[in-house]
């Protein structure tokens, strides 16, 4: 039985042409007495649709091997509208959270003075979780690694929770169409 190789949206060099497309749709072939496809297809609009040895993936920077998520960390930032006397109500006055994530203290994740005056809690949190995605993510792959490696004998609740990381993780490394980046600007 056939199994999908590619997932819709993903970017893929098209071997036979020569350029780079976006899978629009996956095309499945039944045959009659069988429980699955025999055979699955891409649609990537070029004309025809192409089997998957036709197609190759677009390389991924393997951001845990290059040490890239190892730097994600919560620095502190001097906040240059208010002083310290006038926010005795932030857990760290006179300071915000930047996430950074380059190993040269730079690039990440920042927020608004007046959101973070709003509700510092809130933002501290947010910032040590970001901070700790990276982390977050490592442990779900070891799930679906555990349960890949074991499917058998993984309890029904560890295999529950390993397809919910496959999604997200689907989720995360999935590229939009322009039309669904367009239809979020919209609305």
């Amino acid at each position: 039985m056939a199994k999908t190789v590619y997932q819709r949206n993903q970017k893929v060099w098209v071997e036979s042409v020569g350029a780079w497309a976006t899978i629009e749709r996956i095309v499945p072939i039944w045959a009659k007495g069988f429980d699955e496809p025999v055979r699955v297809t891409y649609d990537v609009g070029l004309g025809r649709e192409f089997h998957a040895h036709e197609l190759k993936p677009e390389d991924r920077v393997d951001a845990e091997g290059t040490g890239m998520l190892a730097n994600w960390r919560v620095l502190r930032a001097r906040n240059k509208w208010q002083q310290e006397s006038d926010c005795p109500h932030h857990p760290y006055p006179g300071t915000y959270p930047v996430v950074v994530t380059d190993p040269n203290d730079w690039g990440g994740w920042r927020t608004p003075g007046a959101e973070y005056d709003r509700d510092p809690r809130k933002i501290e949190y947010q910032a040590r979780l970001i901070a700790c995605a990276p982390r977050l993510q490592a442990m779900a792959r070891q799930i679906l690694e555990l349960v890949a490696d074991h499917p058998e004998d993984a309890p029904p609740a560890l295999a529950a929770l390993a397809q919910q990381a496959s999604a997200i993780e689907r989720y995360l490394h999935e590229v939009p169409a322009a039309a669904e980046i367009a239809s979020r600007i919209e609305t």
